[in-house]
């Protein structure tokens, strides 16, 4: 009887195994993906070893104004008053421990990601002389805002269009000393910051044929906007380097960092800084030591097991993926692996700050150094985050 009924178990678990598997390759088939895959290949990662050796350095951070901010991506500092721009479309001032909104580009109502292209979104900030403070807004583009009045102008509107093109996911800008040049990127143009994780997975230069995502210049003076760089495969963070003669973009998708020279003999040419990186870089900012932090918030583990790179050629799975789930499921099968890297003024690893589970603060998306410490923004976190280097 016992073979009779395992049988029996056998045949019905099949029958039931392809009654499901049919409709469900079939619906498969038939949905609609939003994006459209590009293969992308990419080196084996790097070995986490020597200056990259895992730890847990990052842990012993501290969380800052915990659940009084959402999303602070970026940080800069004037004295030691901070601002920091949120998902909520806000531009905030903390003094003295004391959270105050100081601006908003955009208008409500704030909150859904739904809300985000109507609401705004401040990435990249930075301070330029005089100390006035220059904000890239994912949605509405580059803003001056005045740290004292809150007061805001624009510069440049993603309604304008730039070589015929419209900007459409303006990300990370730096400033020249004298503040007369600001360089910006533009991740997609295709895409907007709210559908981040389509960008990443879609893996292409954006197929825009007139102008792909961009690495840009605007000078304040003549209020002219130059594409210096085109078919970057998701630009993000950028950072003038101290002498000012480059400007490092990091490629997220690909792992790596190029570098436009703006200055001197190789003035307009273009070439690798670092690449094939442990993990997926975001912003990039000068480090103490005449080199630069890299935040990434998501890694490539070697040994281990990468998602990214076991993706980045299979696009049929991510074309599954994305008919199946929405982005914010996606997001979650995403290990919250954060590390923060110092990198030498010529690429070379110096030292690296983990937290393997994302602990302390996940989803790292800057490392920002003021007096001692490193401020970490995180683009979905709820605090900000402060790592004493004196005792890591």
């Amino acid at each position: 009887g016992s073979t009779y009924s395992s049988k029996v178990f056998r045949v019905t678990f099949l029958t039931l195994a392809v009654s499901v598997a049919v409709p469900l390759l079939g619906v498969t088939v038939l949905l609609d993906c939003p994006i459209d895959p590009q293969p992308i290949s990419l080196k084996e990662p790097p070995l986490l070893t020597g200056a990259l050796e895992p730890n847990t350095k990052l842990r012993k951070a501290e969380r800052l104004w915990e659940n009084q901010l959402v999303g602070p991506e970026s940080i800069v500092n004037i004295g030691d008053v901070l601002f920091t721009g949120t998902a909520d479309g806000k531009i905030i001032k903390i003094e003295d421990g004391e959270i105050q909104t100081i601006a908003r580009i955009g208008h409500g109502p704030c909150g859904g990601r739904g809300d985000e292209p109507t609401c705004g979104r401040p990435l990249g900030m930075r301070v330029g002389p005089n100390n006035t403070l220059f904000v890239a807004d994912a949605y509405y583009g580059l803003y001056e805002v005045d740290p004292d009045t809150g007061e805001t102008k624009m510069l440049v509107s993603t309604k304008t269009p730039i070589e015929g093109q419209k900007l459409s996911f303006v990300n990370d800008l730096t400033v020249t000393r004298d503040g007369r040049k600001i360089y910006f990127t533009d991740s997609s143009s295709k895409w907007q910051r709210q559908d981040y994780l389509f960008l990443l997975m879609e893996g292409t230069d954006d197929g825009r044929q007139v102008s792909p995502s961009l690495l840009l210049e605007y000078d304040t003076v003549t209020k002219e906007v130059k594409v210096l760089m085109v078919g970057l495969r998701f630009p993000n963070g950028v950072q003038l380097s101290p002498a000012e003669d480059f400007v490092l973009v990091q490629e997220t998708t690909m792992a790596r960092i190029r570098r436009y020279y703006v200055s001197g003999l190789m003035k307009g040419g273009a070439d690798m800084f670092v690449e094939n990186m442990p993990g997926l870089p975001d912003n990039i900012r000068l480090s103490s030591s005449g080199g630069y932090w890299v935040a990434m918030a998501a890694v490539r583990p070697n040994p281990g097991f990468s998602w990214l790179d076991f993706l980045s050629e299979k696009t049929w799975i991510k074309r599954m993926i994305f008919k199946l789930l929405s982005q914010e499921t996606v997001t979650k099968f995403v290990p919250k692996y954060s590390l923060v890297v110092e990198l030498s003024e010529t690429g070379s690893y110096k030292r690296s700050f983990h937290d393997p589970t994302g602990v302390t603060v996940a989803y790292v998306s800057e490392a920002h150094e003021h007096n001692g410490h490193l401020y970490l923004g995180s683009f979905r976190s709820p605090y900000i985050g402060r790592l004493d280097l004196q005792h890591v």
